[in-house]
């Protein structure tokens, strides 16, 4: 006997995927900014490395806070590939496609928070190293966590793209989301590939991440706002 299950109605999924997005927005922030930001001070290892021993409950709990919003991009590019599939099947599976590497890529890259701890833990075998030694490759995996960050970057300012286009032509949505998305998408992957390209790029951070924090959020935040009050516009026939 076959068991045939229907897919959620797009109202369900709609809250499913704004829960998710929510989530993900205040765990972001939270482990990054709240937390990372203010233990990290840039361009003194051994600064940043005492900030992170004395605190370092809140840095594990800044990469428990990226667990969860790992976990919960999984739960939303299920729901965004089944609420979007009836406007384009195979470009609703690119996009769940590319946040899905998005994700397994930055969980990858939580291996570099994680390398900082085992630096800073004070293992005995860590005792062939100088203490200035074990501050500045502390620092060198921190950089590195940086860059894994604009990788996974990459394949987010990808699926920005291919969802803006759908929610663009879905007409569930206001099209202007779909446009702030697609502005998202440029913003991600412009700071991106100018970290990698860019000489100089340390003198124009802070540029870039205004560049790319202020279109996101305003984006990301609209979109996660109208799934969670609004949800979808659809006729009563296929609700």
């Amino acid at each position: 006997m076959t068991i045939q299950m229907a897919d959620p109605s797009p109202r369900k999924l709609a809250k499913i995927a704004g829960s998710g997005y929510l989530v993900i927005i205040l765990a972001g922030i939270f482990a990054e900014f709240i937390i990372r930001s203010n233990l990290i001070v840039p361009g003194d290892a051994a600064a940043t490395a005492h900030q992170i021993i004395a605190k370092e409950g809140l840095f594990r709990l800044s990469i428990a806070g990226d667990l969860v919003m790992l976990l919960s991009d999984v739960m939303v590019a299920c729901a965004l590939y089944f609420l979007l599939k009836p406007v384009s099947r195979n470009l609703s599976l690119l996009a769940a496609f590319f946040r899905l590497v998005h994700s397994a890529v930055y969980g990858v890259n939580l291996l570099n928070l994680i390398f900082v701890l085992q630096l800073l833990e004070g293992y005995s075998f860590l005792g062939v190293f100088e203490t200035d030694q074990l501050y500045a490759l502390a620092m060198v995996f921190l950089k590195a966590h940086q860059y894994g960050y604009d990788i996974g970057l990459v394949f987010f300012g990808f699926h920005c793209g291919v969802l803006g286009y759908l929610v663009f032509r879905s007409g569930f949505f206001p099209r202007i989301l779909g446009i702030l998305l697609g502005v998202a998408a440029m913003a991600y992957l412009v700071n991106s590939f100018a970290r990698f390209l860019m000489i100089n790029y340390q003198a124009y951070e802070s540029l870039f991440a205004v560049i790319v924090f202020v279109p996101a959020f305003v984006a990301e935040l609209s979109f996660t706002l109208w799934l969670l009050v609004k949800g979808v516009k659809i006729s009563e026939g296929n609700s």
